[in-house]
């Protein structure tokens, strides 16, 4: 028996047959949403494991998710039904029943085939593939955190000769791997695109017009169903906008004229950077003076940093994150200095006040940034505005290994002391949210 007669019990459209049966070593595909893009990876690996039985060979692959909840579904509701098909497949042509077959073992997240073939699912961050040798198959690659480290884990698994790599993933803007790979210029890598147009073309059932009104998003229609790149349209602050508030003068703290000082502060002890951003408002310009930044610091070490920005700038106001452990902070802060000190829990609702209180100061030209700093510049790119399961607006940042946009909230945080400075000091709770953003946060609903 060989693979061929098992093909026909998979029902494939041509762009997943020529997915599937695309044997190149480097392979990387955008597909549009819901079009069988996981079936046809999944299919493909299935392929592969049984060709390797059929030859007294064995074929290993490794299947990367965003995390562990979608490794397990790739398993659970792709692969091991479609192993045990060609199972079934195998014994009705032999005249055999299904269950005298000695079916493979399988886990939730991993399938061992009697021949010593073996596929495993892994939620996908730099250290996870390190140590095997596989095939590779990465799922949602636009998605992933810290999507260029990953690669640079994943990548040498498959340098032995003949091991295969597959990326697949809908784009999602420009600042990833993913994107690179799409677009580079080179014969390596044999490349698949499929947007909603090509698909329905091939025979697949959606009405297009239907489901782009139902839809009724016009930059997620875009993204998701015609694979355009949408870095810029989904990006908060674009690097256009963001450059052009850039400055050589700005971000000195020996050029500090003697002026009034907003402070915002993104409070984080452990896996973020906690951040401080001073402006001065020299005429109706915010310059950016100093950006103070920590990691895996105390407490009380992010508390004497606080005195000394406290003690080299005039400070009108500061306007810190109370989120979480953020609450005891803005106490002893209050404590300390008073009125000048303002919490500010971040909801939802919060989040998209400040940070549009802070894109119109970029849009009016009324604020000056640091100059040709990429971490920078990459931290103000990460927020994007989405919309949320009950279509109201919000706003995300992915994190990687330069943060968690804390730059940029801790920047958003002093644009919003300024707008605040001339309200009466009402201490650590100068703009109160309401009583429902209070119990909604607190039971980790927003």
């Amino acid at each position: 028996m060989t693979i061929q007669t098992l093909d026909p019990f998979f029902k494939f459209y041509p762009y997943q047959q020529k997915w599937v049966t695309d044997d190149s070593q480097y392979k990387v595909g955008m597909w549009a949403r819901q079009i069988g893009k996981t079936f046809s990876t999944a299919a493909e690996i299935v392929r592969d494991v049984m060709l390797a039985e059929f030859a007294g060979k064995t074929s290993d692959w490794i299947i990367l998710s965003r995390g562990h909840r979608q490794a397990k579904h790739i398993m659970r509701r792709y692969v091991i039904p479609m192993l045990k098909a060609y199972d079934h497949v195998r014994a009705y042509m032999n005249n055999r029943q299904p269950e005298v077959i000695e079916f493979r073992r399988y886990t939730g997240v991993e399938a061992y085939l009697p021949g010593g073939s073996t596929i495993t699912a892994l939620p996908a961050n730099p250290e996870t593939a390190r140590g095997y040798t596989a095939n590779v198959l990465a799922d949602e690659f636009a998605f992933h955190d810290a999507s260029r480290e990953i690669w640079k884990a994943i990548f040498p698994i498959t340098t032995r000769q003949g091991l295969k790599m597959r990326i697949v993933s809908t784009p999602n803007g420009k600042g990833n791997k993913f994107y690179e790979l799409m677009t580079a210029h080179d014969s390596e890598w044999s490349r698949h695109r499929v947007d909603i147009h090509t698909a329905v073309a091939q025979g697949y059932d959606l009405d297009i017009e239907k489901t782009r009104k139902a839809l009724a998003d016009e930059e997620a229609w875009r993204q998701e169903y015609m694979l355009e790149w949408l870095d810029e349209a989904l990006a908060w602050f674009s690097f256009d906008l963001i450059m052009a508030v850039e400055d050589q003068a700005a971000g000195h703290p020996e050029k500090y004229t003697g002026g009034d000082c907003f402070i915002g502060v993104d409070i984080a002890r452990r896996n973020h950077l906690w951040v401080a951003w001073v402006w001065e408002r020299v005429g109706d310009v915010l310059w950016t003076r100093e950006i103070s930044t920590m990691k895996n610091k105390t407490f009380s070490e992010q508390e004497a940093e606080i005195d000394r920005l406290m003690h080299n700038y005039n400070v009108s106001r500061i306007c810190m994150d109370q989120t979480g452990m953020g609450e005891p902070v803005v106490e002893r802060a209050a404590e300390k200095y008073g009125g000048v000190v303002e919490g500010a829990l971040m909801t939802a609702d919060r989040k998209l006040s400040i940070a549009t209180v802070t894109k119109q100061m970029f849009e009016d030209r009324h604020c000056r940034i640091p100059a040709g700093d990429p971490i920078l510049r990459d931290d103000l790119h990460k927020i994007r505005k989405v919309t949320g399961p009950t279509g109201n607006p919000r706003l995300v940042a992915n994190a990687d290994a330069q943060g968690h946009a804390d730059r940029a909230w801790a920047a958003m945080l002093g644009a919003a002391a300024a707008q605040t400075a001339c309200a009466p000091p009402v201490g650590c709770y100068a703009e109160q949210e309401s009583s429902q953003d209070r119990q909604l946060l607190e039971l980790g609903l927003i």
